[in-house]
Protein backbone atom coordinates (compact mmCIF):
# COMPACT_ATOMS: atom_id res chain seq x y z
CA UNK A 1 0.00 0.00 0.00
CA UNK A 2 1.36 3.38 -1.04
CA UNK A 3 2.34 5.78 1.71
CA UNK A 4 -0.13 8.65 2.21
CA UNK A 5 1.66 11.98 2.11
CA UNK A 6 0.24 15.11 3.71
CA UNK A 7 -0.47 17.99 1.32
CA UNK A 8 0.65 21.45 2.46
CA UNK A 9 0.20 24.85 0.85
CA UNK A 10 3.36 27.00 0.61
CA UNK A 11 3.49 30.68 -0.41
CA UNK A 12 6.05 32.14 -2.80
CA UNK A 13 8.36 32.97 0.09
CA UNK A 14 8.33 31.46 3.58
CA UNK A 15 10.61 31.64 6.61
CA UNK A 16 12.23 28.53 8.03
CA UNK A 17 10.05 28.86 11.12
CA UNK A 18 6.85 29.19 9.04
CA UNK A 19 7.76 26.15 6.93
CA UNK A 20 8.38 24.11 10.08
CA UNK A 21 4.98 25.18 11.43
CA UNK A 22 3.24 24.18 8.19
CA UNK A 23 4.80 20.71 8.42
CA UNK A 24 4.37 20.39 12.19
CA UNK A 25 8.08 19.73 12.78
CA UNK A 26 10.90 21.43 14.64
CA UNK A 27 12.68 24.29 12.81
CA UNK A 28 15.94 22.52 13.67
CA UNK A 29 14.96 19.61 11.42
CA UNK A 30 14.24 22.04 8.58
CA UNK A 31 17.63 23.75 9.08
CA UNK A 32 19.39 20.38 9.01
CA UNK A 33 17.58 19.42 5.79
CA UNK A 34 18.58 22.73 4.21
CA UNK A 35 22.19 22.17 5.26
CA UNK A 36 22.07 18.72 3.69
CA UNK A 37 21.13 20.45 0.45
CA UNK A 38 24.00 22.91 0.75
CA UNK A 39 21.89 25.83 2.01
CA UNK A 40 22.84 27.65 5.21
CA UNK A 41 19.85 29.38 6.79
CA UNK A 42 18.71 30.56 10.18
CA UNK A 43 15.28 30.21 11.76
CA UNK A 44 13.99 33.60 10.54
CA UNK A 45 15.48 33.49 7.03
CA UNK A 46 13.15 33.48 4.02
CA UNK A 47 13.41 30.78 1.37
CA UNK A 48 11.61 30.65 -1.97
CA UNK A 49 8.88 28.21 -2.97
CA UNK A 50 11.18 25.95 -4.99
CA UNK A 51 13.59 25.48 -2.10
CA UNK A 52 10.76 24.97 0.39
CA UNK A 53 9.14 22.42 -1.93
CA UNK A 54 12.36 20.38 -2.15
CA UNK A 55 12.79 20.37 1.63
CA UNK A 56 9.15 19.47 2.24
CA UNK A 57 9.26 16.72 -0.38
CA UNK A 58 12.33 15.13 1.21
CA UNK A 59 10.61 15.31 4.59
CA UNK A 60 7.56 13.37 3.33
CA UNK A 61 5.14 16.11 2.25
CA UNK A 62 3.44 16.99 -1.01
CA UNK A 63 3.21 20.71 -1.75
CA UNK A 64 1.02 23.08 -3.69
CA UNK A 65 1.62 26.76 -4.35
CA UNK A 66 -0.42 29.25 -2.34
CA UNK A 67 -2.53 31.00 -4.96
CA UNK A 68 -3.69 34.03 -3.00
CA UNK A 69 -3.20 37.21 -4.97
CA UNK A 70 0.09 38.73 -4.11
CA UNK A 71 0.01 42.14 -2.41
CA UNK A 72 1.58 45.16 -3.99
CA UNK A 73 5.32 44.52 -3.93
CA UNK A 74 7.13 46.22 -1.06
CA UNK A 75 10.88 46.66 -0.98
CA UNK A 76 12.46 44.16 1.39
CA UNK A 77 14.44 46.89 3.07
CA UNK A 78 11.18 48.73 3.85
CA UNK A 79 9.72 45.74 5.72
CA UNK A 80 11.13 46.45 9.14
CA UNK A 81 10.04 43.95 11.81
CA UNK A 82 6.32 44.47 12.26
CA UNK A 83 5.87 45.47 8.61
CA UNK A 84 6.77 41.90 7.69
CA UNK A 85 3.96 40.71 9.97
CA UNK A 86 1.51 42.98 8.18
CA UNK A 87 2.73 41.78 4.79
CA UNK A 88 1.56 38.27 5.67
CA UNK A 89 -1.99 39.37 6.52
CA UNK A 90 -4.89 38.97 4.07
CA UNK A 91 -5.84 42.34 2.63
CA UNK A 92 -9.51 41.61 3.37
CA UNK A 93 -8.69 41.35 7.10
CA UNK A 94 -6.97 44.73 7.29
CA UNK A 95 -8.86 47.67 8.78
CA UNK A 96 -7.89 51.34 9.21
CA UNK A 97 -5.91 52.08 12.38
CA UNK A 98 -4.71 55.29 14.03
CA UNK A 99 -1.53 56.66 12.47
CA UNK A 100 1.68 56.39 14.51
CA UNK A 101 3.58 59.66 14.46
CA UNK A 102 7.16 60.12 15.70
CA UNK A 103 8.64 63.40 16.88
CA UNK A 104 12.24 63.72 15.67
CA UNK A 105 14.77 66.51 15.77
CA UNK A 106 17.77 68.16 17.39
CA UNK A 107 18.09 68.45 21.16
CA UNK A 108 16.31 71.46 22.68
CA UNK A 109 14.38 72.28 19.51
CA UNK A 110 11.14 71.74 21.40
CA UNK A 111 9.92 68.24 20.50
CA UNK A 112 8.63 67.33 23.93
CA UNK A 113 7.24 70.82 24.60
CA UNK A 114 5.38 70.66 21.30
CA UNK A 115 4.05 67.22 22.09
CA UNK A 116 3.14 68.53 25.53
CA UNK A 117 0.86 71.09 23.91
CA UNK A 118 -0.58 68.53 21.53
CA UNK A 119 -1.73 66.21 24.28
CA UNK A 120 -2.49 69.01 26.79
CA UNK A 121 -0.43 67.58 29.64
CA UNK A 122 2.87 68.51 31.21
CA UNK A 123 5.58 65.92 30.70
CA UNK A 124 8.52 68.29 30.26
CA UNK A 125 8.55 69.31 33.89
CA UNK A 126 8.97 65.70 34.93
CA UNK A 127 11.98 65.04 32.71
CA UNK A 128 15.48 65.20 34.16
CA UNK A 129 17.00 68.46 33.05
CA UNK A 130 14.12 68.98 30.67
CA UNK A 131 15.58 66.42 28.24
CA UNK A 132 13.62 63.32 27.26
CA UNK A 133 15.59 60.17 28.16
CA UNK A 134 13.24 57.46 26.88
CA UNK A 135 10.68 56.87 24.17
CA UNK A 136 7.37 58.19 25.40
CA UNK A 137 4.14 57.12 23.74
CA UNK A 138 0.90 59.05 23.92
CA UNK A 139 -2.43 59.41 22.14
CA UNK A 140 -4.59 62.37 21.24
CA UNK A 141 -7.80 63.01 19.28
CA UNK A 142 -8.16 65.45 16.38
CA UNK A 143 -11.50 65.87 14.58
CA UNK A 144 -12.70 62.62 16.10
CA UNK A 145 -9.66 60.69 14.85
CA UNK A 146 -7.15 59.05 17.19
CA UNK A 147 -3.45 59.70 16.64
CA UNK A 148 -0.56 57.94 18.43
CA UNK A 149 2.55 60.01 19.08
CA UNK A 150 6.05 58.81 19.90
CA UNK A 151 8.54 61.19 21.43
CA UNK A 152 12.19 60.30 20.92
CA UNK A 153 15.25 61.73 22.65
CA UNK A 154 17.16 64.37 20.73
CA UNK A 155 20.52 64.17 22.47
CA UNK A 156 23.24 62.48 20.42
CA UNK A 157 23.65 59.72 23.03
CA UNK A 158 20.28 58.35 22.05
CA UNK A 159 20.86 57.64 18.38
CA UNK A 160 19.75 54.02 18.70
CA UNK A 161 16.48 55.09 20.27
CA UNK A 162 15.76 57.47 17.42
CA UNK A 163 16.44 54.67 14.95
CA UNK A 164 13.91 52.47 16.71
CA UNK A 165 11.42 55.32 16.84
CA UNK A 166 11.62 55.92 13.10
CA UNK A 167 11.19 52.22 12.43
CA UNK A 168 8.01 52.08 14.51
CA UNK A 169 6.23 54.94 12.82
CA UNK A 170 3.98 55.84 9.89
CA UNK A 171 4.77 59.56 9.79
CA UNK A 172 7.70 61.56 11.11
CA UNK A 173 7.34 65.12 12.42
CA UNK A 174 10.71 66.82 12.08
CA UNK A 175 10.91 69.58 14.68
CA UNK A 176 13.27 72.39 13.67
CA UNK A 177 13.80 75.53 15.74
CA UNK A 178 13.26 78.62 13.62
CA UNK A 179 16.14 80.42 15.30
CA UNK A 180 18.75 77.63 15.30
CA UNK A 181 17.86 76.05 11.97
CA UNK A 182 19.14 72.69 10.76
CA UNK A 183 21.57 71.05 13.20
CA UNK A 184 23.54 67.75 13.20
CA UNK A 185 20.78 65.70 14.82
CA UNK A 186 18.26 67.30 12.46
CA UNK A 187 20.12 65.77 9.51
CA UNK A 188 20.49 62.50 11.37
CA UNK A 189 16.75 62.37 12.08
CA UNK A 190 16.01 62.90 8.38
CA UNK A 191 18.39 60.05 7.52
CA UNK A 192 16.55 57.71 9.89
CA UNK A 193 13.12 58.72 8.57
CA UNK A 194 14.20 58.16 4.99
CA UNK A 195 15.81 54.83 5.86
CA UNK A 196 12.51 53.76 7.41
CA UNK A 197 10.63 54.95 4.29
CA UNK A 198 8.23 57.24 6.16
CA UNK A 199 6.93 60.64 5.03
CA UNK A 200 8.13 63.78 6.82
CA UNK A 201 6.14 66.78 8.04
CA UNK A 202 8.25 69.70 9.31
CA UNK A 203 7.18 71.59 12.42
CA UNK A 204 9.00 74.94 12.27
CA UNK A 205 9.02 75.62 16.02
CA UNK A 206 9.81 78.79 18.00
CA UNK A 207 8.43 80.91 15.19
CA UNK A 208 7.52 83.55 17.80
CA UNK A 209 11.12 84.28 18.84
CA UNK A 210 12.76 87.54 17.71
CA UNK A 211 15.66 85.54 16.23
CA UNK A 212 13.41 83.34 14.10
CA UNK A 213 14.56 83.12 10.47
CA UNK A 214 12.00 80.90 8.71
CA UNK A 215 13.21 81.60 5.17
CA UNK A 216 16.78 80.63 6.12
CA UNK A 217 15.52 77.36 7.63
CA UNK A 218 13.41 76.63 4.55
CA UNK A 219 16.50 77.13 2.40
CA UNK A 220 18.40 74.66 4.60
CA UNK A 221 15.53 72.18 4.31
CA UNK A 222 15.51 72.56 0.53
CA UNK A 223 19.23 71.78 0.42
CA UNK A 224 18.43 68.53 2.30
CA UNK A 225 15.80 67.55 -0.27
CA UNK A 226 12.85 68.73 1.85
CA UNK A 227 11.60 71.60 -0.29
CA UNK A 228 8.65 73.34 1.46
CA UNK A 229 5.24 73.14 -0.18
CA UNK A 230 4.98 76.93 -0.30
CA UNK A 231 8.21 76.87 -2.33
CA UNK A 232 6.62 74.46 -4.83
CA UNK A 233 8.10 71.49 -2.97
CA UNK A 234 6.51 68.32 -1.60
CA UNK A 235 7.18 68.82 2.13
CA UNK A 236 4.61 70.46 4.37
CA UNK A 237 6.37 72.97 6.64
CA UNK A 238 4.08 74.19 9.42
CA UNK A 239 5.08 77.29 11.48
CA UNK A 240 4.36 76.58 15.16
CA UNK A 241 5.15 77.81 18.63
CA UNK A 242 4.90 75.40 21.52
CA UNK A 243 5.30 78.27 23.99
CA UNK A 244 2.53 80.40 22.50
CA UNK A 245 0.46 77.37 21.34
CA UNK A 246 0.44 78.64 17.77
CA UNK A 247 -0.10 76.49 14.66
CA UNK A 248 -0.92 73.27 16.60
CA UNK A 249 -4.22 72.66 14.79
CA UNK A 250 -2.49 73.26 11.44
CA UNK A 251 0.17 70.70 12.37
CA UNK A 252 -2.41 68.08 13.34
CA UNK A 253 -4.38 68.71 10.16
CA UNK A 254 -1.19 68.20 8.15
CA UNK A 255 -0.58 64.91 9.95
CA UNK A 256 -4.11 63.70 9.21
CA UNK A 257 -3.76 64.74 5.57
CA UNK A 258 -0.55 62.70 5.21
CA UNK A 259 -2.19 59.84 7.11
CA UNK A 260 -4.93 59.69 4.45
CA UNK A 261 -2.24 59.10 1.85
CA UNK A 262 -0.38 56.55 3.99
CA UNK A 263 -3.64 54.76 4.86
CA UNK A 264 -2.28 52.76 7.84
CA UNK A 265 -4.04 49.44 8.37
CA UNK A 266 -3.86 46.38 10.60
CA UNK A 267 -5.77 43.22 11.42
CA UNK A 268 -7.40 43.78 14.83
CA UNK A 269 -8.49 40.12 15.09
CA UNK A 270 -4.97 38.68 14.81
CA UNK A 271 -2.76 37.79 17.80
CA UNK A 272 -0.97 40.95 18.89
CA UNK A 273 2.48 41.84 17.55
CA UNK A 274 4.51 44.97 17.98
CA UNK A 275 7.61 46.66 19.34
CA UNK A 276 9.01 47.08 22.84
CA UNK A 277 9.71 50.76 23.48
CA UNK A 278 11.27 50.46 26.93
CA UNK A 279 11.34 48.20 29.97
CA UNK A 280 12.30 48.74 33.60
CA UNK A 281 11.66 47.58 37.16
CA UNK A 282 9.08 49.69 38.99
CA UNK A 283 8.62 49.58 42.74
CA UNK A 284 5.47 47.71 43.67
CA UNK A 285 4.87 46.51 40.11
CA UNK A 286 8.00 44.57 39.18
CA UNK A 287 9.12 44.44 35.55
CA UNK A 288 7.07 46.86 33.43
CA UNK A 289 7.36 46.70 29.66
CA UNK A 290 6.15 49.57 27.50
CA UNK A 291 5.12 48.28 24.11
CA UNK A 292 3.41 49.54 20.98
CA UNK A 293 0.78 47.22 19.53
CA UNK A 294 1.19 47.38 15.75
CA UNK A 295 -1.00 44.50 14.62
CA UNK A 296 -3.71 42.46 16.28
CA UNK A 297 -5.23 43.04 19.71
CA UNK A 298 -3.40 42.48 23.00
CA UNK A 299 -5.50 40.99 25.81
CA UNK A 300 -5.04 40.74 29.53
CA UNK A 301 -3.89 37.16 30.20
CA UNK A 302 -2.14 36.73 26.84
CA UNK A 303 1.28 35.05 26.89
CA UNK A 304 3.84 37.49 25.49
CA UNK A 305 7.17 36.37 24.02
CA UNK A 306 9.99 38.89 23.51
CA UNK A 307 13.40 37.53 22.58
CA UNK A 308 14.30 35.14 25.40
CA UNK A 309 11.77 36.58 27.83
CA UNK A 310 8.14 35.55 28.22
CA UNK A 311 5.25 35.61 30.62
CA UNK A 312 1.49 35.87 31.06
CA UNK A 313 0.25 39.47 31.11
CA UNK A 314 -0.94 40.08 34.68
CA UNK A 315 -1.74 43.79 34.35
CA UNK A 316 -2.05 46.22 31.47
CA UNK A 317 -2.16 50.03 31.52
CA UNK A 318 -2.74 52.69 28.89
CA UNK A 319 -0.48 55.74 28.51
CA UNK A 320 -2.39 57.61 31.26
CA UNK A 321 -1.81 54.79 33.76
CA UNK A 322 -5.42 53.53 33.60
CA UNK A 323 -5.90 49.77 33.84
CA UNK A 324 -7.24 48.22 30.63
CA UNK A 325 -8.11 44.72 29.50
CA UNK A 326 -7.24 44.97 25.79
CA UNK A 327 -5.36 47.17 23.34
CA UNK A 328 -5.80 47.28 19.59
CA UNK A 329 -3.48 48.38 16.77
CA UNK A 330 -1.47 51.60 17.27
CA UNK A 331 -2.04 51.52 21.03
CA UNK A 332 0.87 52.06 23.47
CA UNK A 333 0.58 50.01 26.66
CA UNK A 334 2.58 49.10 29.75
CA UNK A 335 2.33 45.47 30.85
CA UNK A 336 3.62 43.38 33.73
CA UNK A 337 4.28 39.67 33.77
CA UNK A 338 7.48 39.08 31.79
CA UNK A 339 10.18 37.02 33.51
CA UNK A 340 12.96 39.44 32.53
CA UNK A 341 13.70 42.86 31.07
CA UNK A 342 13.58 42.82 27.25
CA UNK A 343 15.64 45.16 25.12
CA UNK A 344 14.05 48.24 23.64
CA UNK A 345 13.40 47.77 19.95
CA UNK A 346 12.71 44.01 20.19
CA UNK A 347 9.61 42.61 18.54
CA UNK A 348 6.98 40.92 20.70
CA UNK A 349 4.42 38.30 19.75
CA UNK A 350 1.68 36.30 21.43
CA UNK A 351 1.85 32.53 21.86
CA UNK A 352 -0.74 30.12 23.25
CA UNK A 353 1.06 29.22 26.49
CA UNK A 354 4.20 29.66 28.55
CA UNK A 355 5.10 26.08 27.63
CA UNK A 356 5.04 27.05 23.95
CA UNK A 357 7.16 30.13 24.69
CA UNK A 358 9.81 27.97 26.44
CA UNK A 359 9.81 25.52 23.52
CA UNK A 360 10.29 28.33 20.97
CA UNK A 361 13.14 29.84 22.98
CA UNK A 362 14.84 26.43 23.26
CA UNK A 363 14.43 25.84 19.52
CA UNK A 364 15.87 29.23 18.64
CA UNK A 365 18.83 28.67 20.94
CA UNK A 366 19.45 25.28 19.35
CA UNK A 367 19.01 26.69 15.86
CA UNK A 368 21.53 29.40 16.64
CA UNK A 369 23.95 26.70 17.77
CA UNK A 370 23.38 24.48 14.72
CA UNK A 371 23.37 27.26 12.15
CA UNK A 372 26.77 28.71 11.20
CA UNK A 373 27.21 32.25 12.53
CA UNK A 374 25.81 34.84 10.21
CA UNK A 375 28.06 37.45 8.69
CA UNK A 376 25.93 40.08 10.26
CA UNK A 377 22.65 41.87 10.45
CA UNK A 378 23.66 44.06 7.58
CA UNK A 379 25.08 42.82 4.29
CA UNK A 380 28.65 42.93 3.11
CA UNK A 381 29.44 43.94 -0.45
CA UNK A 382 30.35 40.31 -1.08
CA UNK A 383 26.95 39.10 0.11
CA UNK A 384 24.93 41.72 -1.69
CA UNK A 385 24.83 40.12 -5.13
CA UNK A 386 23.91 36.71 -3.69
CA UNK A 387 20.98 38.29 -1.88
CA UNK A 388 20.01 40.10 -5.09
CA UNK A 389 19.92 36.85 -7.03
CA UNK A 390 17.65 35.36 -4.36
CA UNK A 391 15.28 38.28 -4.76
CA UNK A 392 15.86 39.53 -1.24
CA UNK A 393 17.11 43.00 -2.12
CA UNK A 394 16.76 45.49 -4.94
CA UNK A 395 18.50 48.41 -3.28
CA UNK A 396 22.08 48.80 -2.08
CA UNK A 397 22.05 51.18 0.90
CA UNK A 398 25.27 53.12 1.50
CA UNK A 399 26.65 55.59 4.01
CA UNK A 400 29.59 57.55 2.62
CA UNK A 401 32.09 59.44 4.79
CA UNK A 402 35.07 61.36 3.44
CA UNK A 403 37.85 63.56 4.78
CA UNK A 404 36.82 66.76 2.98
CA UNK A 405 33.95 68.06 0.85
CA UNK A 406 36.25 68.12 -2.16
CA UNK A 407 36.54 64.32 -1.92
CA UNK A 408 32.93 63.67 -0.96
CA UNK A 409 31.32 65.41 -3.92
CA UNK A 410 33.08 63.45 -6.72
CA UNK A 411 32.50 60.18 -4.85
CA UNK A 412 28.77 60.79 -4.49
CA UNK A 413 28.50 62.03 -8.08
CA UNK A 414 30.32 58.94 -9.40
CA UNK A 415 28.20 56.58 -7.33
CA UNK A 416 24.97 58.20 -8.51
CA UNK A 417 26.05 57.69 -12.13
CA UNK A 418 26.57 53.95 -11.74
CA UNK A 419 24.31 51.75 -13.84
CA UNK A 420 23.35 48.75 -11.78
CA UNK A 421 20.54 47.53 -14.02
CA UNK A 422 17.60 46.67 -11.78
CA UNK A 423 19.63 47.54 -8.68
CA UNK A 424 19.06 50.94 -7.13
CA UNK A 425 21.71 52.74 -5.13
CA UNK A 426 20.48 54.67 -2.10
CA UNK A 427 23.01 56.92 -0.35
CA UNK A 428 21.40 57.39 3.06
CA UNK A 429 24.10 59.71 4.36
CA UNK A 430 27.01 61.51 2.71
CA UNK A 431 29.12 63.65 5.03
CA UNK A 432 32.64 64.62 5.96
CA UNK A 433 34.44 63.56 9.10
CA UNK A 434 35.28 60.26 10.81
CA UNK A 435 32.95 57.28 10.89
CA UNK A 436 30.95 57.59 14.11
CA UNK A 437 28.59 55.54 16.24
CA UNK A 438 25.73 57.48 14.70
CA UNK A 439 26.74 56.23 11.24
CA UNK A 440 26.86 52.66 12.53
CA UNK A 441 23.42 52.87 14.14
CA UNK A 442 21.91 54.24 10.94
CA UNK A 443 23.58 51.45 8.97
CA UNK A 444 22.24 48.88 11.41
CA UNK A 445 18.71 50.29 11.19
CA UNK A 446 18.72 50.35 7.39
CA UNK A 447 20.94 47.41 6.39
CA UNK A 448 23.53 49.75 4.91
CA UNK A 449 27.25 49.43 4.24
CA UNK A 450 29.60 52.18 5.39
CA UNK A 451 32.24 53.42 2.95
CA UNK A 452 35.03 55.66 4.21
CA UNK A 453 37.49 57.62 2.11
CA UNK A 454 40.63 58.85 3.87
CA UNK A 455 38.82 58.59 7.19
CA UNK A 456 38.81 56.00 9.92
CA UNK A 457 36.17 54.80 12.37
CA UNK A 458 36.67 55.89 15.96
CA UNK A 459 37.00 53.11 18.58
CA UNK A 460 33.39 53.56 19.77
CA UNK A 461 32.15 53.22 16.19
CA UNK A 462 34.23 50.08 15.58
CA UNK A 463 32.91 48.50 18.76
CA UNK A 464 29.36 49.39 17.76
CA UNK A 465 29.95 47.95 14.27
CA UNK A 466 31.09 44.68 15.83
CA UNK A 467 28.02 44.54 18.07
CA UNK A 468 25.55 45.61 15.37
CA UNK A 469 27.36 43.54 12.72
CA UNK A 470 27.78 46.40 10.26
CA UNK A 471 30.43 46.33 7.56
CA UNK A 472 32.84 49.26 7.36
CA UNK A 473 35.08 49.53 4.28
CA UNK A 474 37.77 52.21 4.04
CA UNK A 475 39.61 53.41 0.95
CA UNK A 476 42.43 55.75 0.01
CA UNK A 477 41.76 55.62 -3.75
CA UNK A 478 38.44 56.94 -5.09
CA UNK A 479 38.30 54.79 -8.20
CA UNK A 480 38.77 51.64 -6.09
CA UNK A 481 35.78 52.59 -3.94
CA UNK A 482 33.61 53.22 -7.00
CA UNK A 483 34.86 50.04 -8.68
CA UNK A 484 34.00 47.84 -5.69
CA UNK A 485 30.46 49.21 -5.47
CA UNK A 486 29.91 48.76 -9.21
CA UNK A 487 31.21 45.20 -9.10
CA UNK A 488 28.96 44.40 -6.15
CA UNK A 489 25.95 45.71 -8.08
CA UNK A 490 26.87 43.53 -11.06
CA UNK A 491 27.91 40.48 -9.10
CA UNK A 492 31.56 40.59 -10.11
CA UNK A 493 33.16 41.53 -6.79
CA UNK A 494 36.19 39.42 -6.10
CA UNK A 495 36.63 37.89 -2.64
CA UNK A 496 37.67 40.58 -0.22
CA UNK A 497 39.39 40.66 3.11
CA UNK A 498 38.11 42.19 6.30
CA UNK A 499 40.50 44.34 8.29
CA UNK A 500 40.54 43.29 11.94
CA UNK A 501 42.22 45.72 14.34
CA UNK A 502 44.47 43.85 16.78
CA UNK A 503 46.04 46.79 18.60
CA UNK A 504 46.12 50.57 18.99
CA UNK A 505 49.13 52.64 19.96
CA UNK A 506 49.79 56.33 20.55
CA UNK A 507 52.86 58.09 19.15
CA UNK A 508 54.66 59.79 22.05
CA UNK A 509 57.90 60.98 20.36
CA UNK A 510 59.46 60.98 16.89
CA UNK A 511 63.12 60.04 16.38
CA UNK A 512 65.24 60.66 13.30
CA UNK A 513 67.78 57.94 12.58
CA UNK A 514 70.32 58.50 9.80
CA UNK A 515 69.97 56.01 7.01
CA UNK A 516 66.66 54.70 8.41
CA UNK A 517 64.31 57.66 8.57
CA UNK A 518 61.74 58.65 11.19
CA UNK A 519 60.86 56.23 13.96
CA UNK A 520 57.65 56.63 15.91
CA UNK A 521 58.34 56.14 19.62
CA UNK A 522 54.98 54.80 20.74
CA UNK A 523 52.98 53.36 23.62
CA UNK A 524 50.73 50.33 23.02
CA UNK A 525 47.35 51.27 24.50
CA UNK A 526 45.29 48.17 23.71
CA UNK A 527 45.81 44.80 22.08
CA UNK A 528 49.15 44.13 20.43
CA UNK A 529 51.33 45.11 17.49
CA UNK A 530 52.84 42.44 15.24
CA UNK A 531 55.73 42.67 12.80
CA UNK A 532 53.82 40.65 10.21
CA UNK A 533 50.67 42.77 10.53
CA UNK A 534 49.88 45.99 8.68
CA UNK A 535 49.42 49.42 10.19
CA UNK A 536 47.63 52.68 9.52
CA UNK A 537 48.27 56.15 10.92
CA UNK A 538 45.28 58.20 12.09
CA UNK A 539 45.47 61.86 13.07
CA UNK A 540 42.40 63.64 14.44
CA UNK A 541 40.26 60.78 13.07
CA UNK A 542 41.70 61.29 9.58
CA UNK A 543 43.43 58.38 7.88
CA UNK A 544 46.91 59.47 6.75
CA UNK A 545 48.56 56.24 5.66
CA UNK A 546 48.02 52.51 5.52
CA UNK A 547 50.78 50.08 4.67
CA UNK A 548 53.42 47.59 5.73
CA UNK A 549 55.67 47.70 8.79
CA UNK A 550 59.38 48.04 8.07
CA UNK A 551 60.62 47.68 11.66
CA UNK A 552 59.30 46.98 15.15
CA UNK A 553 61.64 47.43 18.11
CA UNK A 554 61.52 47.24 21.90
CA UNK A 555 64.55 48.50 23.85
CA UNK A 556 66.58 48.65 20.61
CA UNK A 557 65.84 44.97 19.92
CA UNK A 558 63.89 43.77 16.91
CA UNK A 559 60.75 42.01 18.10
CA UNK A 560 57.91 40.13 16.47
CA UNK A 561 55.19 41.61 18.70
CA UNK A 562 54.53 44.24 21.36
CA UNK A 563 51.84 43.84 24.02
CA UNK A 564 49.61 46.49 25.60
CA UNK A 565 51.35 48.61 28.23
CA UNK A 566 54.79 48.59 26.60
CA UNK A 567 56.76 51.29 24.79
CA UNK A 568 58.26 50.55 21.38
CA UNK A 569 59.51 52.04 18.15
CA UNK A 570 57.95 51.45 14.75
CA UNK A 571 58.65 52.54 11.18
CA UNK A 572 56.39 52.16 8.16
CA UNK A 573 57.23 51.70 4.51
CA UNK A 574 56.56 54.88 2.56
CA UNK A 575 55.61 57.09 5.52
CA UNK A 576 57.67 59.31 7.83
CA UNK A 577 55.36 62.19 8.75
CA UNK A 578 54.70 61.00 12.31
CA UNK A 579 53.56 63.48 14.96
CA UNK A 580 53.08 63.05 18.71
CA UNK A 581 49.44 62.19 19.36
CA UNK A 582 49.02 60.16 16.16
CA UNK A 583 47.22 56.84 16.57
CA UNK A 584 48.77 53.75 14.96
CA UNK A 585 46.32 50.91 14.38
CA UNK A 586 47.75 47.45 13.79
CA UNK A 587 45.48 45.21 11.75
CA UNK A 588 45.39 41.89 9.95
CA UNK A 589 43.28 40.85 6.99
CA UNK A 590 40.81 38.00 7.13
CA UNK A 591 38.98 36.71 4.10
CA UNK A 592 35.27 37.49 4.15
CA UNK A 593 33.32 34.29 3.62
CA UNK A 594 30.06 34.74 1.77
Amino acid sequence: MAETRTLIEIPAFVTVRELATLMGVSPINVIKELMANGIMANINQQIDFETAAIVAGEMGYDVVAHEEAAPEPVAEEAKVGWRKVLADERSSDLQPRPPIVTMLGHVDHGKTSLLDVVRQTNVTAGEAGGITQHIGAYQTVKDGRLVTFLDTPGHEAFTAMRARGAQATDIAILVVAADDGVMPQTREAVDHARAAHVPIVVALNKIDLPGARPDRVKQQLSEMGLAPDDWDGDTMVIPVSAREKLGIDDLLEAVLLVAEEVDPRANPTAPAAGTVLEAKIERGKGIMTTALVQNGTLHLGDTMLVGEHYGRIKAMYDYTGKRIKEAGPSTPVSVSGLDGIPEAGEQFRIVDSEKTARRIIDEEREAARVTPTSRGRGPTLDEFFARLVEGEVKTLNLIVKADVQGSLEPIVTSLERLDGGEVELDILRAATGPITESDVMLASASGAIILGFNVDADPIARNAAAVEEVQIRTYTIIYKLIEDVEKAMKGMLAPTFEEVVIGRAEVRQVFRIRGVGNIAGSYMRTGEGRRNARARVVRNSRLLHSGTISSLKHLQENVREVKAGFEFGVSLDGFEDFQPGDIIEFFVSQRVEA
